[in-house]
């Protein structure tokens, strides 16, 4: 791959591709300041939220697509399944999912739908060896298991889960699940779109598929009267979204993601809990305890371990090792 360049071409992409692992970390923090922004929208339908926030930023696109059309038409069919299934999966099931599930159990932070959601990385690291064949060696293993830990503990400080949290806790439930599955298999379908092409490219399909999965959820919800009863603040916090933990922040992460092999970048998302426990305290006045600042040490460092790791973008730049969708009934290897 590398070959193609002239040299000053190749030190700039290898710089680059140097610091895929922190440009996925980022986005991950930008997302942590979803809830800040989407707590201001809690009489909307996810779906409506979704559906307008994906339509304000594929309007910003729109000017690349137009000058960028014919890079489309090299997309394989295989990337067009792969964006049509990551803008259904995780664009709208996922959102709508995750949303629904917290509005059974009222919200309730320590829940167990926040407990379920620690399978997101599981999901996506299974996803990443059984389709994209990616080699998950002993290192990496070991510290996914520790910064899976760490997650849950910083989430779970008393190490406790309220599932006391009424009659919808079995459904609220199964939508956690269904969520963590959507966005973890996601990550997979993510990485093997990117293949050969721009970030922007994969980012501005995906937000011209999703408004019409988000469309069919507002029909099928029969919220199709809130598409257009926002507020003046509402629509101020969709703007917001879109130009944070939407539209920026997906793009950022795929320019990580590209040089950056799926698993990887499973446990580098979670920067994502790891920040959101330091908005609560500042934004919102939680509390932090020691036990979650200990995690948080050492869920930083294993993260930061992954992050430097050379097999965690050695890997992903070279062409031998591009990302191959696995047919079906072959073996992981």
């Amino acid at each position: 791959m590398l070959g193609v360049f002239s040299e000053t071409e190749r030190r700039t992409l290898l710089n680059y591709i140097k610091f895929a692992p922190l440009l996925v970390i980022a986005a991950s923090l930008l997302w942590s300041l979803d809830g800040l922004l989407r707590r201001h929208l809690y009489s909307l339908p996810p779906s409506v939220i979704v559906f307008w926030e994906h339509i304000f930023g594929f309007v910003l696109l729109l000017p690349i697509i137009i000058a960028t059309f014919k890079a489309f038409k090299k997309l394989t069919k295989k990337q067009w399944l792969s964006i049509g299934l990551v803008s259904f999966l995780s664009g709208a099931v996922g959102t709508i999912a995750y949303t629904a599930a917290l509005g059974r159990v009222n919200y309730i932070s320590f829940s167990v739908v926040v407990l379920l959601q620690q399978l997101n990385p599981i999901f996506a690291i299974a996803a990443a060896a059984a389709l994209l064949r990616e080699r998950l060696n002993k290192r990496f293993i070991i510290l996914s298991v520790i910064a899976l830990a760490a997650a849950y503990v910083v989430t779970f400080p008393s190490l406790t889960v309220n599932f006391s949290t009424g009659t919808g806790t079995a459904v609220a439930a199964l939508f956690a699940i269904g969520a963590a599955a959507s966005w973890g298999v996601s990550t997979a379908f993510s990485r093997y779109a990117l293949k050969d092409t721009s970030p922007l490219h994969v980012t501005a399909a995906r937000f011209g598929f999703t408004p019409l999965f988000a469309l069919a959820f507002v029909w099928l919800s029969g919220s199709s009267g809130s598409l257009g009863a926002l507020t003046a603040s509402q629509w101020k916090y969709i703007v917001a979204i879109t130009f944070s933990t939407g539209l920026v922040a997906l793009a950022i992460y795929y320019y990580g993601l590209k040089f950056v092999l799926a698993s990887r970048a499973a446990i580098l998302e979670l920067a994502w809990p790891l920040s959101a426990i330091f908005v609560g305290y500042y934004w919102l006045s939680e509390r932090l305890t020691a036990t979650q600042l200990a995690a948080s040490a050492v869920l930083l460092g294993s993260i930061w371990l992954i992050a430097r790791d050379k097999k965690t973008l050695a890997e992903a730049h070279r062409t031998k090792d591009k990302p191959k969708l696995a047919k079906a009934g072959s073996a992981a290897k």
